[in-house]
């Protein structure tokens, strides 16, 4: 993170510029962008063995949080109801939340009617008037599979999107230096969220300063 800071500093952006570490690389940190974390249980302590609560980001000046990525509704298993409660609490907690949403390719060749409808299931129990709320859109079959949307189907679902929920809506999905000028001129897309392309200081200082 300093890498990126010193590169940052000699740079002009005013873009807001958030990096999401893994808890073992958080520290505090005072800079050029905003440090988050990828993930937190929702209380402020306790016995909860592995996890991290309100209290221990607090230590590290925490108040970003991702919430609902599709790694963790599908590989470690969180249900709505269970992001839902999450969201609920950072809510209270005046977290800033960086909210993703996607679905998968079976749902996506069905059209653009059952892409909305899979999205808008994932809204179930999330106050979207909240004003610290952000959402993300990944497809996931984008992520980390080197295949991007197109502009068109972009374009269509964050239209789509807009109608559904007034807040800022940022594209995920295999976002990378050779497609970042396309995707930040499509109508209602009004950031990324950037995964494998970030790992590299110089590609996401690249991608910030597009």
């Amino acid at each position: 993170m300093q890498d990126l800071q010193n590169k940052l500093s000699n740079k002009k952006t005013e873009d807001k510029v958030y990096v999401f570490p893994p808890l073992t690389a958080l520290d505090t940190f005072e800079g050029d962008f905003t440090v988050g974390t990828q993930n937190a249980y929702p209380v402020e302590n306790g016995a909860f063995t592995g996890e991290v609560g309100v209290e221990q980001l607090a230590e590290f000046n925490i108040n970003s949080i991702l919430i609902g990525h599709s790694e963790r509704r599908d590989i470690i298993g969180e249900s709505q109801e269970d992001i839902a409660e999450k969201f609920a609490f950072f809510k209270e907690q005046g977290f800033e939340i960086i909210y993703c949403i996607g679905e998968s390719l079976e749902v996506r060749e069905e059209g653009i009617e059952a892409v909305m409808t899979h999205l808008v299931s994932q809204f179930e129990g999330i106050d979207t008037r909240y004003e610290n709320f952000v959402v993300a859109y990944e497809p996931i079959w984008a992520i980390g599979t080197g295949r991007t949307a197109s502009v068109d189907e972009i374009t269509e679902t964050h239209n789509a999107l807009k109608k559904v929920v007034d807040k800022p809506l940022l594209y995920g999905g295999s976002v990378k230096g050779a497609n970042i000028k396309d995707i930040a001129t499509i109508e209602n897309v009004d950031g990324v969220l950037v995964g494998g392309a970030s790992l590299k200081t110089e590609t996401f200082l690249e991608l910030v300063l597009h």
